[in-house]
């Protein structure tokens, strides 16, 4: 059946890269379930109080790390999934470079020490500004016609 496709046939390396994101997600999630059971921090208490467990900090950077990379999700799979209409390939290998980089940002927090999530993970930042461009690119296309 013949029909007209709305997206560029390279749209599906975006999707891919979406679901591998996910995956990234499920990973940090079980590290956190790890942590929880490491350090003994039960349900349903998000962040552990130093006063109450001295290894409060070491399950909290854990924690932080998996807790930021939620706060950042939302833009990242809306500027993948806007941008990579018009630029399917580009936002593709940028949302790869952002995968990577949060992987290193949470290996670095869960160290303990905070500084360490910034030694690659910082690069995640140049991926976000690139799939910003392209989904300012985008919305230009559209507004044209």
């Amino acid at each position: 059946m013949a029909g007209t496709q709305l997206l560029p046939e390279e749209y599906g390396y975006v999707a891919l890269v979406l679901v591998f994101y996910c995956f990234l997600n499920f990973w940090m999630t079980f590290q956190v379930g790890k942590a929880r059971k490491k350090y003994n921090v039960p349900y349903p208490t998000l962040y552990a109080i130093e006063s109450e467990n001295k290894e409060a900090k070491l399950f909290n950077c854990v924690q932080r790390g998996h807790q930021n990379s939620l706060e950042f999700m939302p833009m990242f799979f809306m500027l993948m999934i806007l941008g990579g209409i018009s630029h399917p390939c580009i936002c593709a290998a940028l949302g790869f470079l952002y995968i990577v980089t949060r992987f290193f940002y949470f290996k670095g927090y869960a160290t303990g020490d905070p500084q360490k999530r910034l030694t690659i993970g910082k690069y995640g930042f140049l991926a976000i500004m690139g799939l910003m461009v392209c989904t300012i690119s985008f919305g230009i296309q559209q507004l044209r016609g």
